[in-house]
C-alpha cells in the first residue's frame, strides 16, 4: 500500500500552495485554461473574477478576449455568439445578473454548446441583497445546464478545470454552471493547491472537440437555431435530456483522472462519516463544512452523525443519494432558498422523490430553509440541525417536516410610535422661481433668485446617508432639486446613491422613493406615473397637481438601463430621468462603464504594459436621447450651480406639461478617480473648461450651449483636468501619448459638432 501511494505521489504533477479566494482561484483556472472569451457584466460578489483575469491580462498570463457587455443579457449573447463559433467560452454572474440573463440559457443548452459559467450564489432581490443564497442557483436547475456545487476554494479551482473537459465531451456537449457561496467562499481565503505550470490544465483538458457544428467557416455553411415544431422539437428535448443524464458518468470518469493529476477526488456525492450514520444533514457548498466539525462533536457522544453534501446537482444523482441514506433514520435537509408554496425548497423535493424509490427506505425527511440573504450558518446552527434529525429518527416521523429555521416572529402587541412626520408638500414650493414660455419662440426662460436664498428649500435627502467622503451625488442632486417645486416622487436604480440611502428600516428620502433595478427603471416609474394620472382622472385619488415624477441613475444605470429608457423616451411620458454621471460603476468597484473615457483606469481596465485604460472612447448620452426627440435633454454639474438650478427649473416644466426629460450631471468620486476630496468642484469646473463635458440644453430639438469657456476666454487643455485624478495620470506618460492625442481629438471632435448645432438651430 505504502509504495502504491508513493508511485502516485511521484504521478502528481506540481503544484503550488497558497492561500486564495474562490473567485481568485476562478480566474487563476480560467487564465491557465486559456479561454478564447469572456463575455462579462459586473455584479457582486462575481466582479472580482473579471478583475483578477484584467490585472493578469496586464501581466501577459492569458489570451482571453474581455468584451464588456451593457448587462447580463449582453454578456450571455456575447458568450452564446462565441460558442457558437467554436471557441472556448467563460462567464461569470451572481443574483439578478443571472435571471437577468436567463431567457438565453436554454438557447445555449437547447442548440448544444458548451461554456463554463461561474456562478457566485447570491440573494435574488427584491429587496435588494447583496451577500449569499441560492436563490438564484434555484432559477437555473431547469434550463439544460450541467451544474456543479464546490463547497471550498479549492473545489472551485478544480471544479472549473474539470468543468470545461465535462461539457466538451462528445456524449453530453452541454454548457455547464460552477455554482459556489458568494461571500463565504468567493471572498474568503483558505490554502489552496493549484498547478503550478498551465500546461499542466491545458494538457488535461485537451484540444477543442471536432465535429461539432461551427458557424465560423463561410465554406461550410450551418444553420443554428432553426425554429422547431412539436414532433422534433420534444426529439430535441430528449436528447438534451440523455445528455444531461450522460454527464453524471462523465463527471466521475474526468473526476477519477483528475484525481489522478491531482490528488484529488471528488465524487458525485461528498460523503462524510456517512458509512454508518444513523442521523445526517444534507448541506449544500460551505455550510457542510461547518456541519462536518459537529458531526465530529456528535460521534465523540456516541451519536452515529454524518454530513452530505452533492458535488453535482444537475443531472442529480438520485442513485447515489438513495445508496447513501439506505440506513439513515433522520434527515435535515437545510436549503437557503425556498421553493415558496411547495413546503420545501427544491432540493428537498428532489431528495424525497430519489427515496420514494426505494421501497424499504424509511428515512424521515425535515426541511429548513435558512441562511437567506447570507445570514451566518455557525456549529449552534449545525448543532440545531442535529437535533432535529435525532428528534425525528426517535419519534419515527417529524412533528414539523417544512420550516424556516432563524426568523425572528413580529410581536403583534407591540405598538410603536408613529414616525415623525417629515417635511413634505408645500414646503418644498418656494415661490422663489419662476419659469415662462415664449409663445413666439415656444422656449422657456428662467429667473432665479440669488443661491443663497435657495438654501432657505429644505433638503429632499436627510442627513446621515453613508455615502463616501467627498461623493460628489449628494451635493448634485440636492442642487438639482433646488429648482424643483413641490412634491416629488423618486425612484432610483440600484447604485451608490441608492445603497446609501435606503437600508432597511432606515432612510434619508423625505418624500416617496421607490427602488428597481438598472434594466428596468425607466420603465418602472413611467407605469408609476400612468397609473398616477389613471387613478387621478378617475377620482379615486385626491392628491396635489405639481408632483414631479423623477428617475435617477448613475453606475452604469444607463448602460444595462438604455433600451428601457429608450422605450420610455419614444413613449414620450411625463417624467424626468436624471443621471449622475461617475463614470464607472462604483456601487461595484470602478469598474468599467460606457460612460468611462478613453484611457481612463478602473478595476476591469487596468493600466500596464498590455493595456492603457479603457480602449474605446465614453458613451455621448445626451446626444443619444435628444435624438429620441423628446421636449428637452441638458447637462450641468455642480461646478456651475446657476445654469444647473436653472436647468432643473425647465425640466420640471417641460416634465409637467410636455413628456420626458433627460439630464445628465457630472459628479466625482474621490475613492475611485483617486482624486482629492476637497478638489471636487475644481475637477468638475476643469472638466467642463477644458470641453470634456460641455454645458449645454437640447430644447425642442434646438441645440444651446449655456456655457462656452472658448467665448470667455476660460478654455484649458484637457491635460489640466487628467493630471488632477490619480486613474488618468498615466495618460500624460510620453509613452501613451497616442492614447492621449486620440481622447484630445474626440473631446474636440464632439465640442466643434455642438457648436456647430449651436450655431445652426435646424441641425
Amino acid at each position: 500500500m505504502e509504495m502504491t501511494q508513493e508511485k502516485k505521489r511521484m504521478s502528481l504533477a506540481k503544484q503550488i500552495s497558497d492561500f486564495k479566494s474562490g473567485n481568485e482561484v476562478a480566474a487563476i483556472a480560467a487564465a491557465q485554461i486559456n479561454y478564447h472569451v469572456m463575455g462579462y457584466y459586473p455584479i457582486t460578489p462575481s466582479t472580482e473574477i473579471a478583475q483578477y483575469l484584467d490585472q493578469m491580462k496586464l501581466k501577459g498570463e492569458h489570451d482571453i478576449m474581455l468584451i464588456p457587455a451593457d448587462g447580463e443579457h449582453g454578456s450571455a449573447g456575447i458568450c452564446y455568439g462565441a460558442a457558437v463559433t467554436g471557441a472556448r467560452v467563460l462567464n461569470a454572474t451572481s443574483a439578478n445578473g443571472l435571471l437577468y440573463m436567463l431567457e438565453q440559457l436554454p438557447v445555449q443548452s437547447g442548440t448544444r454548446f458548451p461554456m463554463v459559467l461561474n456562478l457566485v450564489t447570491r440573494s435574488v432581490s427584491g429587496p435588494l441583497d447583496i451577500r449569499g443564497d441560492h436563490s438564484d442557483l434555484y432559477y437555473a436547475l431547469n434550463t439544460g445546464w450541467i451544474i456543479l456545487t464546490a463547497r471550498t476554494p479549492q473545489a472551485v479551482y478544480d471544479m472549473n478545470i474539470m468543468a470545461l473537459k465535462i461539457a466538451e465531451d462528445v456524449r453530453v456537449r452541454l454548457p455547464i454552471i460552477v455554482a459556489y457561496d458568494g461571500f463565504f467562499t468567493s471572498h474568503q481565503k483558505r490554502r489552496v493547491s493549484y498547478f503550478s505550470e498551465k500546461e499542466t490544465v491545458q494538457n488535461f483538458i485537451g484540444k477543442p472537440p471536432s465535429g461539432f457544428p461551427r458557424a465560423c467557416d463561410p465554406r461550410h455553411p450551418v444553420t443554428i437555431g432553426a425554429h422547431m415544431h412539436g414532433d422534433d422539437l420534444i426529439n430535441n428535448r430528449y436528447q438534451l435530456s440523455v445528455a444531461l443524464s450522460n454527464a453524471l458518468e462523465v463527471f466521475q470518469e474526468v473526476a477519477l483522472e483528475y484525481a489522478q493529476l491531482s490528488g484529488r477526488m471528488y465524487q458525485t456525492l461528498d460523503l462524510y462519516r456517512m458509512d454508518d450514520a444513523e442521523v445526517a444533514l444534507f448541506l449544500l457548498n460551505s455550510a457542510a463544512e461547518t456541519a462536518k466539525d459537529v458531526a465530529d462533536r456528535l460521534r465523540e457522544q456516541g451519536i452515529k452523525a454524518g454530513v452530505i453534501s452533492p458535488n453535482v446537482i444537475r443531472p442529480f444523482p438520485a442513485e447515489d443519494v438513495r445508496r447513501a441514506l439506505k440506513n439513515v433514520k433522520g434527515l435535515v435537509i437545510g436549503e437557503r432558498a425556498d421553493s415558496y408554496g411547495s413546503h420545501g425548497g427544491n432540493l428537498t423535493h428532489e431528495v424525497k422523490a430519489a427515496l420514494q424509490e426505494d421501497r424499504d427506505n424509511r428515512t424521515v425527511v425535515v426541511s429548513r430553509i435558512f441562511g437567506l440573504g447570507g445570514k451566518d450558518f455557525y456549529p449552534h446552527d449545525a448543532q440545531a440541525f442535529f437535533r432535529l434529525a435525532i428528534d425525528a429518527s426517535e419519534k419515527g416521523y417529524a412533528e414539523q417536516p417544512f420550516d424556516y429555521y432563524g426568523q425572528v416572529p413580529g410581536n403583534q402587541e407591540l405598538k410603536l410610535n408613529p414616525p415623525k412626520k417629515l417635511q413634505r408638500g408645500d414646503d418644498f414650493k418656494s415661490g422663489l422661481i419662476k419659469v415662462t414660455k415664449n409663445e413666439k419662440t415656444g422656449k422657456l426662460s428662467v429667473k432665479i433668485p440669488p443661491l443663497r436664498m435657495l438654501t432657505k428649500k429644505p433638503k429632499r435627502i436627510a442627513p446621515g446617508h453613508g455615502a463616501c467622503p467627498g461623493c460628489g451625488i449628494f451635493p448634485g442632486l440636492e442642487l438639482f432639486f433646488k429648482g424643483i417645486e413641490g412634491d416629488v416622487v423618486l425612484l432610483f436604480q440600484t447604485g451608490c446613491a441608492y445603497i446609501t440611502t435606503a437600508a432597511y428600516p432606515y432612510s434619508a428620502h423625505k418624500q416617496t422613493f421607490i427602488h428597481n433595478l438598472f434594466q428596468n427603471g425607466p420603465a418602472t416609474l413611467s407605469g408609476t406615473v400612468e397609473a398616477f394620472f389613471e387613478l387621478k382622472r378617475r377620482g379615486e385619488i385626491e392628491v396635489p397637481d405639481d408632483v414631479t415624477f423623477v428617475m435617477v441613475t448613475g453606475d452604469g444605470g444607463m448602460d444595462i438601463g438604455m433600451g428601457s429608457a429608450i422605450g420610455t423616451a419614444l413613449r414620450n411620458h411625463n417624467m424626468i430621468l436624471l443621471e449622475y454621471d461617475n463614470q464607472g460603476y462604483m456601487n461595484t468597484g470602478s469598474q468599467m462603464s460606457y460612460s468611462t473615457p478613453l484611457g481612463h483606469m478602473t478595476s476591469t481596465t487596468g493600466v500596464g504594459g498590455k493595456q492603457q485604460g479603457k480602449p474605446f472612447h465614453h458613451k455621448d448620452t445626451p446626444q443619444i436621447m435628444a435624438a429620441t426627440n423628446i421636449p428637452y435633454v441638458f447637462t450641468g454639474c455642480e461646478a456651475y450651480p446657476q445654469d444647473l438650478v436653472k436647468k432643473a427649473a425647465k425640466a420640471q416644466w417641460y416634465a409637467k406639461h410636455e413628456g420626458l426629460v433627460y439630464g445628465k450631471i457630472l459628479i466625482t468620486c474621490p475613492l475611485n478617480w483617486k482624486s482629492e476630496e476637497r478638489l471636487g468642484q475644481q475637477i468638475l469646473k476643469a472638466a467642463v473648461d477644458s470641453c470634456f463635458f460641455p454645458l449645454y440644453e437640447v430644447e425642442q430639438g434646438e441645440t444651446t450651449i449655456t456655457y462656452d469657456p472658448e467665448a470667455k476666454q476660460a478654455r484649458i487643455p484637457l491635460t489640466d483636468w487628467l493630471k488632477m485624478m490619480g486613474k488618468t495620470k498615466h495618460l500624460l506618460r510620453e509613452e501613451n501619448k497616442a492614447v492621449l492625442k486620440s481622447l484630445e481629438e474626440e473631446v474636440e471632435r464632439r465640442w466643434r459638432k455642438l457648436k456647430l448645432k449651436h450655431e445652426t438651430p435646424h441641425l
